[in-house]
């Protein structure tokens, strides 16, 4: 699952429990003083029902100690999330795998891509779209049952390399019949950074967002192996 990050519902939240409370605190304010002139004009004779301005209190109080609750559970939600969002820090830099239909392209660099047959295909293809449906790539795919790997290059159907960017991948498959064959895909990204949105943690990949708990593994990237620097007589042999 991929999705794009806007605002934090939690947020949200606790300002409509803020507001809440202070639109308690005008109306109780105002209670009292239409009590406080009841009783200061009441007729001696004729004294009002104290049971009404108990029920009244009594509502007053239970609903006071509704939003008492919810500025808790706002509380208790806010540091469920830190922590949450505290242990997807560990994600950051990492290549990590998870299932979607859209890859996170960093130009120049390869994807790995990731995908699995329900059954034995007699024909099978890679096809990967731009965000807009245009068809950039398109190639044979294993037609085994079963998982496998492919890596694209990151380029198109010329062997032009393709922007930075999100693009959609399709596996098609059918059997002898012809009739379609389902298929999952998992893509691989590296973490940019962390998003949280209504009580949920993502992973910033590419230019989305993804679910930490649609995370399947993740890896520490391989280090490139770094250039040689001609430092003179004393320089190793290259």
């Amino acid at each position: 699952m991929v999705t794009d990050v806007t605002v934090t519902g939690q947020a949200i939240q606790a300002s409509q429990t803020a507001d809440q409370q202070v639109a308690l605190a005008g109306d109780f304010t105002q209670f009292l003083t239409l009590l406080t002139t009841q009783l200061q004009n009441q007729d001696p004779l004729s004294p009002l029902d104290s049971n009404e301005f108990t029920n009244q209190l009594v509502q007053f109080s239970q609903v006071e100690q509704g939003i008492n609750t919810n500025t808790k559970l706002d509380d208790l939600l806010s540091l469920q999330i830190g922590n949450a969002a505290t242990s997807a820090l560990g994600y950051v830099g990492l290549d990590v795998s998870y299932v979607s239909a859209e890859i996170a392209l960093e130009q120049g660099e390869p994807t790995t891509i990731r995908y699995s047959l329900d059954g034995n295909a007699n024909i099978s293809k890679i096809n990967i779209f731009s965000e807009d449906g245009q068809l950039v790539f398109s190639g044979d795919a294993a037609t085994s049952a079963g998982a496998h790997e492919f890596e694209w290059n990151g380029r198109d159907l010329l062997n032009n390399e393709l922007p930075t960017g999100t693009y959609v991948l399709r596996v098609d498959a059918v059997n002898a019949n012809e009739d379609p064959i389902e298929t999952t895909t998992v893509v691989k990204a590296r973490v940019k950074g962390i998003e949280q949105q209504d009580g949920i943690v993502f992973a910033l990949v590419g230019e989305r967002a993804v679910p930490i708990s649609s995370i399947l593994s993740a890896i520490v990237p391989e280090e490139e192996p770094e250039a040689i620097i001609d430092g003179g007589d004393d320089a190793p042999p290259v």
